[in-house]
């Protein structure tokens, strides 16, 4: 029987997941083929609609090897393990002469760990375990979450937080789930050949597909030690995210509620001596905390250096003197170890890390009101970690919607560690970038408007004139506006305002309920609106009459004040590059790129992105960010944008008319 062609096999897969072949995926699945097949490195910029998760899946199938993919959100790790791979599988089992076997794997926390459940958490501020289902109030939302739980237990197959359904809160689950750090360790503990997530583990062992996260993806690769299984091909999908989640793992914390916690945690084993001088130490460094101003600390101040020294100490006494205790009053003392050991370790490798000041690491301290005092450590760049723990004996591909910036893929390359595409150089990765386009026609379905006549904005500002331009333009839209905000504040005062000019048109505002509920109630309602910052930037996928209008209210520049974006920037800057365009343009053209990327999300939908910025038409970095979008028709003519908003709306009004 001859090898099936890899057009064959996308259409067997086309067709089982009942859609229709585009050029655009073709192409893809082409290039991803051939990087496999050669073991070079891919980018790919894949429009909203091209069906890419096709585009890798048939190749990476069709060529055998074991292939992990990682996702930047559920949403996407769920569509591909719950509908993708089953049909893609199914359509391809007859062809390919086998059947590949897929399975998602995250971090051990995200399972339920039956030795908590079973015999309790080790507690704070007493020796021993408790049982935290007692100890709840069946009332309270804690008790009532807990309950739930432990009835799910019963049922689950996986012990996966994320197929409990409804949720329940962080702090229920943390009663019943371990971090990697605080488990026994299958063969320690009682309950290790019925552990949930050793058996993910093992799925994933015997797997062709390995479905994970970005987060799992830069554990393996940051703590040497394997969390992935060995694999020939890595995909990595939604990579617009990865380099912000890398540096989210390479991030240390370090606050005074943490230490006091290891210092309680301790006290359960370590001695007397031992724990009475981590507790002078976290002492110590409680009170500086309380004086610290916030900021990044280029050189840390003497007195705070001597405090993380002392703490640093103070930790690797207690280390070892837990590791040297036995005192068998203590129930279940191997859990209570590993839980204090973990906690202690936790603070010591922060307070060591800071004290050590490595050059590639930015160290800022930290206040909120809600959550107290913290201090931060951050490297500097994850571009060489990502060159040589990720671009090695393995092919790399990386999508998104969002990867060609300002024309080119070299600005999001060099984030990854990548010289310029067509760099050649024995110690430099070999990769080349492929834009395969989008099925939707932008010139025709959209229109990208720049309120070039506002004032330019000024940092938290009062901006009357844009309040007034918003609300024009909603009201052009019939409502059915999506308003993406540089700040909470600025959303926060939008809605207030407009809420009271406006009435007759809902306006919906992230943080007074769910995200999940607010994109329902947004979707079901033409006349609503939403408001929203960051998340709201990336994760609304809305198609149809109810979004026809995406307003920013200004380019999404990092704040000025921000510690780790600011060091970057400087760092370009000594190094004689031009470091607002390769960290503060790059980052609001990649926000950008993906806020206008929630106008269109199927053929037939149709309106105008607002960017109520003149700086996108007036200066110099403009151009850049404007080759950053899709390619809408474009004018600063706030006449022609109010009159296709009310055209577009009178016509989704006629249909919506003719539908009833």
């Amino acid at each position: 029987m001859t090898k099936p062609s890899l057009p064959e096999l996308l259409h067997a897969a086309v067709t089982a997941v009942g859609g229709s072949e585009r050029p655009g995926q073709v192409t893809m699945a082409e290039a991803v083929a051939e990087a496999i097949d050669d073991g070079s490195h891919l980018l790919v910029q894949a429009g909203t609609g091209t069906g890419k998760s096709l585009g890798y899946l048939v190749p990476a199938l069709a060529h055998g090897e074991r292939v992990v993919v990682a996702t930047a959100t559920l949403a996407l790790q769920r569509q591909l393990v719950e509908r993708d791979l089953p049909r893609t599988v199914d359509a391809l089992h007859p062809l390919l002469r086998r059947r590949p076997q897929y399975a998602m794997l995250k971090g051990r926390s995200n399972y339920l760990c039956l030795h908590r459940l079973h015999e309790g958490m080790p507690q704070d501020e007493e020796e021993g375990l408790f049982d935290q289902f007692e100890a709840a109030a069946p009332t309270s939302k804690l008790g009532q979450d807990l309950l739930r739980l432990r009835d799910w237990t019963d049922e689950t197959e996986t012990g996966d937080r994320d197929d409990l359904t409804p949720g329940v809160s962080d702090r229920a689950w943390a009663q019943i789930s371990v971090s990697s750090r605080e488990c026994l360790g299958a063969q320690k503990c009682a309950y290790g050949a019925e552990c949930f997530a050793e058996a993910a583990r093992e799925r994933a062992k015997l797997a062709d597909v390995v479905v994970t996260n970005h987060a799992l993806l830069a554990i393996d690769a940051i703590e040497g030690a394997p969390v992935l299984p060995q694999h020939e091909v890595l995909i990595v999908d939604e990579a617009h995210e990865l380099v912000s989640r890398v540096t989210g793992v390479a991030t240390g914390e370090l606050t005074p509620g943490q230490v006091n916690r290891a210092v309680r945690r301790a006290a359960k084993l370590a001695n007397e001596k031992a724990a009475d001088q981590l507790q002078t130490a976290a002492e110590g460094f409680e009170r500086l905390m309380e004086l610290a101003l916030p900021g990044r600390l280029e050189e840390i101040p003497e007195d705070l250096g001597y405090a993380l020294m002392a703490l640093r100490d103070a930790c690797r006494t207690v280390i070892s003197a837990i590791g040297a205790t036995r005192d068998k009053s203590v129930q279940d003392e191997d859990a209570v170890r590993k839980q204090a050991l973990a906690s202690v370790e936790s603070v010591h490798d922060v307070a060591e890390r800071i004290t050590n000041g490595s050059e590639w690491d930015v160290v800022w301290y930290e206040r909120h009101d809600r959550f107290g005092a913290s201090l931060r450590v951050a490297p500097m760049s994850v571009s060489g970690l990502l060159r040589e723990k990720l671009f090695t004996d393995r092919s790399v591909t990386l999508t998104s919607a969002t990867l060609k910036l300002g024309g080119d893929f070299n600005g999001v390359g060099a984030s990854l560690g990548l010289a310029p595409e067509g760099t050649a150089g024995d110690d430099l990765p070999q990769w080349k970038g492929v834009d395969v386009g989008s099925p939707f026609d932008y010139p025709k379905q959209g229109i990208l408007y720049v309120a070039k006549h506002l004032a330019r904005p000024a940092r938290d500002g009062d901006r009357a004139d844009m309040l007034d331009e918003l609300t024009e333009l909603i009201q052009a839209a019939g409502g059915r506006t999506l308003g993406l905000f540089s700040s909470m504040r600025g959303a926060q005062l939008a809605a207030e305002e407009l809420r009271s000019r406006i009435p007759e048109y809902p306006i919906l505002l992230q943080g007074e309920e769910t995200l999940g509920e607010l994109i329902k109630n947004f979707a079901a309602d033409p006349k609503t609106c939403l408001f929203g910052t960051l998340s709201l930037w990336q994760g609304v996928d809305v198609p149809g009459a109810s979004c026809q209008l995406v307003v920013m209210d200004k380019i999404p520049f990092p704040r000025p004040d921000d510690p780790l974006m600011s060091a970057r920037q400087k760092a370009v800057e000594d190094a004689g590059g031009n470091g607002f365009m390769a960290v503060a343009a790059t980052h609001a053209a990649l926000l950008m790129a993906q806020g206008a990327g929630r106008l269109v999300r199927a053929s037939g939908d149709r309106g105008v992105v607002a960017v109520l910025d003149q700086r996108l038409a007036t200066a110099r970095y403009g151009n850049y960010l404007k080759a950053s979008l899709p390619d809408f028709w474009y004018t600063t003519d706030r006449n022609q944008a109010r009159r296709s908003l009310a055209a577009i709306d009178a016509k989704a009004k006629q249909e919506e008319a003719e539908a009833e």
